[in-house]
């Protein structure tokens, strides 16, 4: 069901009613080797990039969808929006720590910080912008961020039902921060998308920004992952990273290229809502038995 907005259809929440609350998870990484998938020089780095981006990208993005809210009437996608960037804030927190980790263990995070921090603030960033066009700024980066929470969504249940790592051995309480996290992800799949469609709504900009995002967050992905990678002392045969990552994706221990295309397929459909992808239970499950989500209540 809909209701009418001038200009464009808001969505009313009839299916998923899930109440958006941040768990405020503890992770201690004393003792977790920095190659937590064994054997696995490349996996480990692609999935580092986490570590490294998410902090100052998803600060960013809470940061605007804050800046949202004075727009946004409907009660219930205002409450689900503050859940979403209270989760989005323990995130960054979360990731933070593991890469304060890898830095106190000689890890060199400079070049990527730079990198991230230039995206996020001379990019991204307010600019001072003013007046009306300041509204129109805000909706091309709640686009950007809405095409990008899409892919960290699939990504999340991509995670939460891959057996590839259980099989590799990866460190369990690395396996749980990407598990909780990718379930969160997937329990607030909506959230980022409709609070676009209410402030905004229009096609062409969501299909604009899908581009902009998928773009900007696969260089960054590939670029990060293969300086890790190449910058790693402890790699005995080093490899050209593009067949590190093919074996890796062919191992199951990271999405493959057909994986990222067709995501973009379907976010592009006119018709396209995140509640028509995956199955949210699973979030549900796995929260439920996370040993950080579990700490946290106690």
């Amino acid at each position: 069901m809909a209701s009418k907005k001038p200009g464009r259809v808001v969505r009313e929440y009839n299916d998923e009613a899930l109440a958006i609350n941040a768990r405020h998870v503890h992770f201690d990484w004393s003792g977790v080797p920095l190659e937590y998938i064994p054997g696995e020089a490349y996996a480990t780095h692609f999935w580092n990039v986490m570590h490294l981006v998410l902090p100052e990208g998803e600060r960013a993005m809470a940061d605007v969808f804050s800046q949202a809210l004075p727009y946004i009437d409907d009660e219930r996608l205002k409450e689900e929006v503050i859940g979403f960037v209270g989760q989005e804030a323990t995130h960054a927190a979360s990731h933070e720590g593991f890469r304060n980790y890898l830095r106190a263990h000689g890890v060199d995070v400079g070049v990527v910080l730079r990198r991230i921090e230039f995206a996020v603030e001379k990019i991204f960033g307010d600019h001072g912008i003013t007046g009306p066009a300041r509204k129109a700024w805000l909706s091309e980066r709640l686009g950007v961020y809405a095409a990008a929470e899409h892919f960290t969504a699939v990504i999340g249940e991509w995670l939460l039902d891959n057996e590839a790592f259980d099989r590799a051995g990866i460190d369990p309480t690395m396996l749980d921060l990407l598990r909780w996290h990718g379930a969160e992800e997937l329990e607030h799949r909506n959230v980022a998308f409709d609070a676009y469609q209410y402030v905004d709504g229009g096609y062409a900009r969501r299909a604009r920004t899908a581009l902009i995002a998928c773009s900007g967050l696969a260089l960054l992905w590939f670029s990060t992952a293969s300086h890790l990678y190449r910058n790693d002392a402890t790699v005995q045969r080093r490899r050209p990273w593009p067949f590190e990552y093919i074996r890796a994706a062919h191992h199951g221990l990271v999405p493959g290229v057909s994986f990222l295309f067709s995501q973009m397929y379907f976010y592009l459909r006119p018709g396209f809502h995140p509640s028509t992808m995956g199955d949210i239970s699973k979030a549900v499950r796995y929260l439920a038995v996370s040993p950080a989500a579990q700490a946290a209540h106690a």
